[in-house]
Parts: C-alpha cells; sequence; structure tokens
C-alpha cells in the first residue's frame, strides 16, 4: 500500500563560510592547512553536494535532496572584504558590475535558501541588500524586524515542493532566523531601522504559520548556537545561542541546522516538552570544512506527510577535490585578491618583530595594542565612558611574525595577527588589573639571579592547567593608549606576588580606578580563564576583526612608525634588577 510506503527526504547544510570559496589562506599565500588537517571553501563543498545528489539520483525512488545555509557567509576572507570595500558589488551584474563570489559560488551549486548570519551586517545594509539580490535563493530572517512595525524585513520562510516519484509532493517549510546579538554587535547599521527578536520568541510566532501555510516538514535554519549561553550578559532580554532551548519550548520543528558556534555537531537529537517529539540539530564546524546530512524518513498518515525517523551526519571537505565548475566562476576574482593582499599598502619606518616579545616589551605588541586602544576610545565618544582611561591586552602568540622595514603589504600586517579575533572592550578596576597581571606571570617560571638564560628557561612555566607549560597565546601584556601603563614582573617570586610598581601616567594606580580595557573576544569569552574579564561589562563589542583593524589603519596612514605607540610599558626582573634572556 501506498500509504505504509516510506520516503527519505536528505537535507544538506552549511554554516559559517565567512568568504571562503577555495582552499587557500590568503594571509599565508598558500593552501589552506591547520592541526588537524581541515580543508575549506565552497569548491570543495560542492563536490560532496554532487556526490549526494548523484547518489540520490540514482536510486530513483528518493525526492531531490535540498541544500540549505545557516548564515555569515559575505565576511571572513580577503576575497569577501575585497567586494565589500574595495571593489563594492552592484545591484546588477548585467550592467557591469561585479556578483559577490559566493552569491556566484553558492548559485552555482545550487542553494535551495540560507538564513541571515551577524557577520551579514558587517558591511552595511546596502552591501547586505545588493548580496540579497544577486542570490538565486531566499536569505531568510525571520526575527529580523522593520524597527517601527515589527514586520519581517526579510523573507521568513520559503515552501519548496520536493517530487515524489508516483506520490504527492512534500512540502518542506524553511523557517530562517539569526542571532538577536546584531543589535549590539552591529548597533550603527541597524539602529532604529532593524530589530531583533529572541530566537525562540520569533520560532514561536513563526512554525505555526508555516505549518498552517501547508509544510508536512518543517527545517529550521537558525544562526545560533545550541547550548544556551550569551557573550553580551544582560545587555539583551534574549539569548545568543538558543537552538537546542527553540526545539525544547516550540513544537513543530522537525530539523535544525545550526550556525554560529564554529563547533562540529553531526547529530544531537533534542525532545520537545510538550509533545514528546525529537528533532534532530546538526551544526557543520565552520568555513565550508563540513557538510551536513540531514535524512528524514516521511511516512504517508491519512494522506499526509509526517516525519517518522530522524538522523544526522557531517562529510568531510578533506575526502574530496575542489570542483572545476566553482573554480572557473571565480578563478579570476580569487586571482584578483591574491594580488591585493600582497600589493603595498604602506611602510614600515622600522622593522618590528615578535620574537622577543614574551620577555620584553616589543614594538610588534606594542602596535597591536595601540590599534584595539584606539579602535576602541574613538567608538566610546560621547558615551559614560568616554572620560575613563583606554587600556589593550595582547598576548605573543606568534614568535615568528614581523613586519619588514621600508614596503608593507597586507599579508606582512596580518601575520602580527594571525587569528581571526574579533575586538571588545569591559571596565574593570585597578585591583582588577592587579589580579589579572598576576595570573598572566604565571607564565614565567621563578629564577634567582639576572641571568643571562635562555628563553626556555623563562617562560612556558607549567601550571596545574598547563602541565606540559603555559602556552604563549595565555601570557597576556597591558599597555596604555594616551598615556603609559607601567608594571615590571619579578620572577624571583612567587606566582600571586610578581606585580611591582603598577602606575598609571605615573601614579600607582588605585584598587577602585576605572578602565576601559579592550581585548580579544577570544579572552573575553574565557579563554585562558583570566580573572575578571569574561564577568566584567562590556562596553564595545562590535564584532569587527582586530587584523582588519590593523590593515585599515596601514592603509589610511600610508605609514606604520613604531616611535608613535612603543612605550616601553612593562619589565622583567629578578630581585628588581633586569633579568637578560637569549632567544
Amino acid at each position: 500500500m501506498s500509504g505504509e510506503r516510506t520516503v527519505r527526504l536528505t537535507v544538506m547544510g552549511t554554516t559559517d563560510l565567512h568568504g571562503n570559496v577555495f582552499n587557500w589562506d590568503y594571509f599565508k599565500n598558500t593552501e589552506y592547512d591547520d592541526a588537524a588537517h581541515n580543508d575549506i571553501g565552497l569548491a570543495k563543498v560542492s563536490t560532496l553536494v554532487t556526490a549526494v545528489r548523484d547518489r540520490i539520483a540514482a536510486d530513483g525512488s528518493a525526492p531531490r535532496p535540498l541544500l540549505l545555509d545557516a548564515g555569515d557567509t559575505i565576511q571572513g576572507t580577503p576575497l569577501a572584504y575585497y567586494f565589500a570595500k574595495i571593489e563594492p558589488i552592484t545591484s546588477e551584474h548585467s550592467t557591469g558590475g561585479h556578483l559577490h563570489p559566493m552569491a556566484a559560488a553558492m548559485n552555482e551549486i545550487g542553494y535551495d535558501a540560507a538564513a541571515l548570519g551577524n557577520h551579514e551586517f558587517n558591511y552595511g545594509l546596502d552591501i547586505l541588500r545588493k548580496f540579497q539580490q544577486q542570490l538565486d535563493f531566499p536569505l531568510l530572517g525571520a526575527n529580523a524586524q522593520d524597527w517601527t512595525t515589527g514586520l519581517p524585513v526579510f523573507p521568513p520562510y520559503v515552501l519548496k515542493r520536493v517530487q515524489v516519484p508516483g506520490e504527492k509532493p512534500i512540502t518542506v517549510g524553511i523557517l530562517g532566523l539569526t542571532n538577536p546579538g546584531i543589535a549590539i554587535w552591529d548597533k550603527a547599521v541597524v539602529e532604529n531601522k532593524i530589530k531583533f527578536g529572541g530566537v525562540v520568541e520569533l520560532a514561536k510566532l513563526w512554525v505555526p504559520r508555516v505549518r498552517r501555510a501547508g509544510a508536512d516538514v518543517v527545517i529550521v535554519a537558525v544562526h545560533s548556537g545550541m547550548e544556551l549561553s550569551s557573550s553580551y550578559g544582560d545587555a539583551l532580554p534574549v539569548p545568543e545561542n538558543a537552538s537546542a532551548l527553540m526545539v525544547e519550548t516550540v513544537p513543530g520543528i522537525d530539523a535544525v541546522l545550526v550556525g554560529h558556534a564554529h563547533q562540529e555537531v553531526p547529530e544531537r537529537l533534542v525532545t520537545n516538552r510538550q509533545t514528546g517529539e525529537q528533532a534532530v540539530l546538526t551544526e557543520p564546524l565552520k568555513w565550508g570544512m563540513r557538510l551536513s546530512l540531514i535524512d528524514l524518513d516521511l511516512r504517508k498518515e491519512r494522506g499526509k506527510w509526517k516525519v517518522v525517523g530522524r538522523h544526522a551526519q557531517v562529510l568531510n571537505a578533506n575526502t574530496v577535490d575542489a570542483d572545476p565548475k566553482v573554480v572557473a566562476v571565480l578563478q579570476q576574482a580569487h586571482d584578483t585578491v591574491v594580488e591585493y593582499v600582497n600589493s603595498r599598502i604602506g611602510t614600515c619606518i622600522e622593522a618590528m618583530s615578535a620574537a622577543t616579545a614574551p620577555w620584553e616589551n616589543t614594538a610588534a605588541l606594542d602596535f597591536v595594542n595601540f590599534i584595539q586602544a584606539d579602535a576602541v576610545a574613538k567608538a566610546l565618544a560621547g558615551t559614560p565612558q568616554a572620560s575613563l582611561p583606554v587600556l589593550a591586552i595582547a598576548a605573543p602568540f606568534n614568535r615568528a611574525a614581523a613586519i619588514p622595514a621600508g614596503e608593507v603589504s597586507i599579508r606582512d600586517v596580518a601575520g602580527l595577527y594571525v587569528f581571526d579575533n574579533t575586538l571588545l572592550a569591559v571596565t574593570m578596576t585597578g585591583a582588577q588589573l592587579h589580579e589579572y597581571l598576576e595570573f598572566s606571570a604565571q607564565y614565567f617560571k621563578q629564577v634567582s639571579g639576572t641571568g643571562p638564560f635562555s628563553s626556555d628557561q623563562v617562560t612556558n612555566a607549567p601550571t596545574a592547567t598547563a602541565p606540559n607549560g603555559t602556552p604563549d597565546y595565555n601570557y597576556d601584556i597591558l599597555g596604555g593608549l594616551t598615556k603609559p601603563l607601567r608594571y615590571t614582573i619579578d620572577i624571583a617570586k612567587p606566582v600571586g606576588s610578581r606585580i611591582t610598581d603598577l602606575t598609571y601616567d605615573g601614579v600607582a594606580v588605585a584598587a577602585d580606578q576605572q578602565f576601559v580595557v579592550a581585548v580579544n573576544n577570544y579572552r573575553q569569552s574565557g579563554g585562558g580563564n583570566f580573572p575578571h574579564i569574561k564577568t566584567a561589562p562590556v562596553v564595545y563589542n562590535r564584532q569587527v576583526e582586530i587584523r582588519q583593524l590593523m590593515i585599515d589603519y596601514v592603509i589610511a596612514t600610508g605609514t606604520v612608525d613604531p616611535s608613535t605607540f612603543h612605550t616601553g610599558d612593562w619589565s622583567l626582573v629578578s630581585g628588581g634588577a633586569p633579568i637578560i634572556v637569549n632567544p
């Protein structure tokens, strides 16, 4: 009997592509690689997608698979940056304007729908709307609402009628939801224009509507992580990450493609508290490293399709070659951007190296701290924190980093900051700063005498949480913007009593003195478990990459002059006397 027939609908998904089409690291000018030997980019994803489509087509009895994305598409690589800032895309490709590389790749692959991510808003609404117009599929965002009316300003959902050989079609409702944090992170772009309702709250509103519109199956593409958390504390009444809670509290969801958290979750089953029905959630890591496969088994009950089984897994992009069709579409754009990142953007008055940054004050790290603090200070103009001293935190996480004297390329500048961290700022007291610096100073081994020591005799001390030695990226250096923050680290003393002579503008820092501290998102979110920083009030968070701020500074000024920011804020001593350390 046809009513007993079970049909398998496959839904493929990507998320957090962040401008990656090619398996290429533009800042290193070589193929991408990491410790896990992941590959990245839509060109490889396309090969995986084609293989799934071919397998299902060969079956003959299964419906064609769908392909979705869960957001953060148009920001994250020089390829994406170039066509937003250097040669901005235009609305109409037919009038000689350029198609956004991600639009071109996703159109070539044949996506069915995508959800908005928070980084879609980084380059402003004009670029976002042009990108939207260039897509051959809908860009969904049910909780991106008109500031005044509350009506969605992007399509909230789309219905896809999937043909089933010998049966009535399956109507698949795809609901798109994005991250409420956009209201904070891109306030300058969206304020008085777009507001963002909570993921759970808007799912409660829209899932029943999608069902009433005729959906047999409801899939949510949501740019919000699974675990309940918020990087913005109580600044918004709704959480940043709420995908699992959405399924628990909103009946009628069959599957969820999760984004935003950059996690690999092949399959997670979550039960709705009201109905007892399960939904399957999956998150395919980031940058096109994985492709999620959701398999939904459907059976007809009283003439209507109903999901009776659900399963998910991920496929690894490093198992296949790039799709030559996608490569061909974007080779010219890729070559243009490779040339751009290797082009001269300014001059450095004298060479800056981070080789000795862990044990002596260097211009290289002072440059990072200057860029961070300067961006925060400018953004805080006109706010209650505008009068507070601004400090910045940086770690010497790449001893090989250097900017040469003379001509400087984008790639040279990016080499100083090898992570795609974004910038935040918090407020901290003098007492909290002292404890923070004491925690940081456990990075050093206790020594007597002034040396000379080799660097491994002094740095990377083992701790209870880092028994093999504290990594360089978990040692933080603080500096001031307009006035110097100075301190010494006496490593003849035991951990917890090493910071001496902590002053700001030549005056001892008071325990209750207030500071604004610029910091990267990794540290602010708890990375390294430093005290106070995770719970400190956030006063700036625009989701801007620190690396891009550095590049923008060099492009704007044309010159990097270490004498303008190299301040000699801190020093390493033993028993009060300077230590000699050799690399």
